[in-house]
């Protein structure tokens, strides 16, 4: 077996930037990705290819406990599913760190605190050149510095909605977001402010994901290798149990095994519980890791809507997603108790409508809805439930076993959404009459598993201080394997009510630095 200092599996928001923390070092480092790079072709940005064809989605089948098929909504690609992100890029707030009551539940605390957190939330922030406002939203936690680039713009009908919800005494803000764009010299931008960010590859590699800002630096250290199209089958351990010892791969219809001083897993939270899994031996029996019997339990995906508030005048913004609300994060007087989060989606159009459309809804209805449409994304937090889980079948195969809960919370700030929508400025046209609604939109119909619920997973393999209640130690290392990491969404005991993206990035540069000391 080929041996390195350090094996990191998958090349996503977590793998891709401990790749990129760890190769100033001189260490060898291998980073195996079961996916490969993701085609620059004219599709990139075709929403018929990307959102109804799922041109670029794995064609992988999960199933549910009741046996019937899954098909999810994920990307197995170099840079993972940071090359389809929207690129919101959040910290979580400083009391998602602590445990928090919720209607549906208590969310429990880390076993870190978010000033332990902060200055690797900066540091994240600069390496994804992240826009944004300090102070403007009211449940910013503190930061060191301030963000790298001014904030994306609104355009116009969204600089109006945003005046109108400041009108009615909310304070709504400019979302964080992980694009290269520097509208001051629109020549030399890399960003050109397309309609096609949120949930597409970017065809001008103008969004700041992991592939762009992490895989490919990290490349051109001489000391770092990639392995596209390497499925990771299963991590072997000497006679203890307490070192992995091999990384068995199938690659190009042939087995091949690596080992590594340090093995790092970040395949995302599902694909990671289930490598853990699979992995069960003598020493492991419930798989690898998980004498807690923890690993593939807490699965959440946070509760989420996408809602289309329509109305009679036109929507004509081409870049959508640069507000946000958290007004209603921690509650309200009418309610409480956290609610959650309100910004946008990418700009909908008739093309992507199709997939949640009934089959003989005329084309027409459909790009009228998107031309008339402001395109909601709604998040709430899910708690962890030991019974929302990841298990394999008999012939390995991933079962996703997933209850949502804290839906009164959600179903709560659909209205307080719906409220401010009615309050509105009269438009000069239709006055009062302009706002016709608010309407679910469900863009993936006929699959199973809600978008959000793949696209923000987290939770299967969670961190804490206990061996008995959880998988991993606080620097995210197997408490039962010593040279063993995960570093993606995994090690989340909660999930928050924000995109999760930032938090992954900013522990994989905590745990890189652990592994840089360890390593040394």
């Amino acid at each position: 077996m080929e041996r390195y200092d350090v094996i990191i599996v998958g090349t996503g928001a977590g793998g891709g930037t401990l790749a990129h923390t760890l190769a100033p070092t001189g260490k060898r480092i291998l980073l195996l990705e079961r996916g490969d790079y993701v085609r620059r072709e004219k599709a990139n940005w075709d929403p018929g290819q990307v959102n109804v064809e799922g041109r670029y989605q794995t064609k992988e089948v999960w199933r549910g406990v009741d046996g019937k098929p899954l098909h999810p909504h994920t990307n197995y690609c170099v840079g993972g599913n940071t090359k389809f992100y929207g690129a919101a890029l959040f910290r979580l707030r400083k009391e998602d760190f602590g445990e928090v009551p919720h209607h549906g539940g208590i969310s429990p605390a880390w076993p870190i605190s978010y000033a332990d957190l902060e200055p690797y939330y900066l540091r994240a922030e600069t390496l994804f050149e992240v826009h944004g406002n300090r102070g403007e939203d009211p449940t910013e936690p503190p930061a060191s510095g301030p963000y790298p680039h001014p904030a994306v713009s609104h355009e116009l009908r969204i600089q109006q909605l945003s005046e109108d919800f400041a009108a009615q005494g909310l304070k709504p803000f400019h979302v964080p977001l992980g694009v290269q764009l520097d509208e001051k010299s629109s020549q030399a931008s890399k960003c050109i402010r397309c309609d096609t960010c949120d949930g597409f590859p970017c065809l001008v590699h103008a969004k700041s994901d992991a592939e762009v800002l992490c895989v490919e630096p990290a490349l051109k250290h001489a000391n770092v290798s990639l392995l596209t199209d390497a499925y990771v089958e299963r991590l072997e351990t000497g006679p203890s149990g307490r070192e992995v010892t091999g990384v068995v791969v199938r690659r190009e219809g042939d087995t091949e095994r690596y080992s590594a001083s340090v093995v790092v897993v970040s395949a995302g939270a599902i694909n990671s519980a289930a490598l853990l899994l699979r992995s069960a031996n003598e020493k492991h029996p419930r798989g690898l890791a998980n004498g807690s019997d923890v690993v593939g339990r807490h699965y959440m995906g946070h509760v989420n809507s996408v809602l289309m508030a329509i109305s009679k005048c036109p929507n004509p913004t081409v870049f959508q997603k640069t507000l946000a609300v958290n007004d209603f994060y921690f509650g309200s007087e009418q309610f409480p108790h956290p609610m959650g989060h309100i910004s946008f989606v990418g700009k909908l159009d008739g093309e992507t409508l199709k997939a949640g459309a009934p089959a003989l809804t005329p084309g027409w209805t459909l790009e009228f809805m998107a031309r008339h449409s402001l395109d909601f994304w709604l998040t709430s937090e899910d708690l962890p439930d030991p019974d929302n889980r990841v298990t394999l079948d008999r012939e390995g195969n991933i079962v996703l076993a997933y209850k949502p809960n804290n839906q009164e919370a959600h179903r709560r700030l659909t209205q307080a959404l719906e409220a401010l929508l009615q309050q509105q400025r009269s438009c000069p046209i239709h006055g009062r009459e302009c706002h016709q609604g608010l309407f679910a939109r469900n863009l993936f119909v006929g699959q199973r598993i809600p978008l959000a619920g793949v696209a923000h997973q987290n939770g299967t393999i969670r961190f804490g201080r206990d061996p008995i209640t959880s998988a991993l130690d606080v620097n995210c290392r197997a408490h039962e394997v010593d040279n063993l990491y995960v570093v993606d969404g995994s090690f989340f005991p909660s999930s928050a009510a924000v995109n999760p993206a930032l938090t992954i990035i900013a522990n994989a540069i905590r745990v890189g630095d652990h592994l840089a000391q360890r390593l040394a």
